[in-house]
């Protein structure tokens, strides 16, 4: 982990949906990361005016290569230029990775359970694929909310992973539309679907929740309530106070 600022290479990108890319860095000296750590991103304008923005990992990484995924917000001052413009070759200031409590680690075997809301997926995708890349068999459930089918990330690797992995289960809700052929209508994540997409509290599993501000706060009240230990909670959030997902 390195607290200095450092100089990251672009050396891929790869478009999730209409509004969100993943980029592929490479920084020099780097010798891997922790599974849900972020990096900040530093842009210098050519008047000095600078913007700091910190994206989760998505990458199991543990060599020289960094992955972030962005999602482009209308009135972004950085994720409009790192999603339509960053280009391969290009460099960007960073530092990190940086976070210790959001966190999995390999020799961890407890049960995990990840809840995301749109984008809070990020840095649940950097635990699925460190687990699935490392020889630790607990299974891990992923709980996905997002608005429509066109505003998944990941959507392919997921529904892969979700067939032929015995260590992951992927659920999801839709909260505005739904797949073809999906067998329940778009609705909003309430405590009692919650509840039955969720390992229980009985099986103690670890859980890791991201997304905006109101949908972690809401969710990690509902287990609670539901009996599962405060300690064994952990949330990451981001953005304002606007609605569930």
């Amino acid at each position: 982990m390195s607290t200095q600022w450092q100089v990251a290479e672009v050396v891929g990108g790869v478009p999730e949906n209409a509004t969100a890319r993943t980029i592929r860095l490479r920084v020099d000296g780097l010798i891997g990361h922790l599974a849900g750590q972020h990096i900040d991103i530093r842009l210098t304008a050519e008047d000095g005016y600078t913007a700091i923005r910190s994206y989760s990992l998505a990458s199991a990484s543990v060599d020289e290569l960094l992955e972030i995924t962005v999602d482009e917000l209308p009135d972004g001052e950085v994720s409009p230029y790192l999603v339509r413009d960053l280009a391969v070759g290009d460099r960007l200031e960073i530092r990190g990775p940086v976070g210790g409590w959001f966190v999995w680690r390999p020799g961890n075997a407890n049960r995990v359970q990840l809840i995301g809301g749109g984008s809070g997926v990020v840095p649940l995708m950097s635990m699925i694929r460190a687990h699935q890349a490392s020889t630790n068999e607990s299974h891990f459930r992923l709980l996905y909310s997002l608005k429509s089918p066109e505003t998944s990330l990941y959507s392919e690797e997921l529904s892969r992973l979700d067939r032929e992995s015995d260590k992951l289960m992927v659920d999801y809700v839709y909260t505005r539309s739904t797949p073809e052929g999906w067998p329940v209508k778009p609705e909003r994540l309430t405590s009692d679907s919650l509840l039955r997409k969720i390992f229980p509290a009985e099986e103690n599993p670890d859980v890791f929740i991201c997304g905006q501000t109101v949908f972690v706060e809401t969710v990690a009240d509902w287990l609670v309530m539901a009996g599962y230990p405060v300690e064994s909670i952990k949330t990451e959030r981001f953005g304002g106070t606007g609605g569930m997902q």
